[in-house]
């Protein structure tokens, strides 16, 4: 449970939103939005899509520890008319669609405890703004999130959701991209994770394979470890053309299958970057034995 007591004094409103009340951070909790910040974007150089740097920059958030939403927004709004809403704690499906299909990013609002920096099994304030919005700057980005909230009340209505979530989870979170550069990252749970910012290009463990939309919707996920697939997308453009279609026959196909593929699972029908040797999964479940 969340020890806040900002957000346990506020009755949340019908969409779940609350306020940031900023001035009531602690000293402490700006502190630790610091710490994070500059280990985190140090990191990321030659790591992470310049798109991800440039919104970064754009909206300034190295300046004065946790951001202030009455300084934000605008600047965001300015961009691509979206803006970031506070919510207590992860809210429900169809309040999380209704947010993006309207622009609007839910982050919470509290921040992670310094001895807490390297993992934290909820998202914070954080990893929501320091890990999503800074591509929101990107206009195609922002198109498809849009996109993705008003994908995400249809698939309410087709028993599509668990299809849905794993496309969320392979690109808005752990997503990676190609580049002339090379592979680079830009999925929220990838730029805001130390550790994970590191393996997901430089560990041979992890599979690598060409984003297929059908394919990422039929493959399982971690929530609590470093992934074993990485589906690598060639442009944002890309994935925003896979996704300008009628989900319904798709959610009918998928409905038909019986299970889903395994994140360890290669296909004949995959194109592979690299093939993992999966190594990190394999010691961690050799290590509970």
């Amino acid at each position: 449970m969340i020890d806040d007591p900002i957000i346990a004094s506020q009755t949340p409103a019908e969409d779940f939103t609350i306020r940031q009340v900023w001035d009531a951070y602690t000293e402490e909790e700006h502190g630790v939005w610091d710490t994070l910040y500059e280990r985190q974007s140090e990191l990321l150089k030659g790591r992470t899509t310049h798109e991800f740097l440039d919104g970064l920059k754009k909206l300034s958030l190295s300046e004065g520890g946790i951001p202030n939403l009455d300084d934000l927004n605008p600047k965001l709004e300015a961009l691509t008319g979206w803006k970031v809403v506070m919510v207590p704690h992860l809210v429900p499906d169809d309040v999380f669609f209704d947010h993006l299909a309207n622009r609007r990013f839910p982050a919470g609002r509290f921040i992670r405890k310094a001895d807490q920096l390297d993992y934290l099994q909820e998202p914070d304030i954080f990893h929501d703004i320091f890990g999503h919005v800074p591509l929101l700057t990107q206009p195609i980005f922002a198109d498809y999130m849009e996109a993705y909230g008003k994908g995400g009340l249809r698939a309410l209505e087709y028993n599509g959701l668990k299809n849905l979530a794993r496309l969320y989870w392979y690109t808005v979170e752990f997503g990676l991209i190609k580049t002339p550069e090379g592979l680079r990252h830009y999925g929220a749970g990838i730029v805001s994770s130390f550790g994970e910012a590191q393996y997901s290009l430089e560990s041979p463990s992890p599979h690598r394979i060409d984003f297929d939309l059908m394919r990422v919707m039929q493959t399982d996920y971690k929530i609590d470890d470093y992934q074993d697939v990485y589906f690598v997308i060639d442009s944002f453009e890309q994935l925003f053309e896979a996704t300008q279609q009628d989900f319904a026959p798709l959610y009918d196909q998928l409905s038909k299958v019986s299970e889903a593929y395994t994140p360890q699972t290669i296909l004949k029908t995959d194109s592979v970057l690299q093939k993992g040797t999966l190594e990190y999964s394999q010691s961690k479940s050799a290590s509970k034995e």
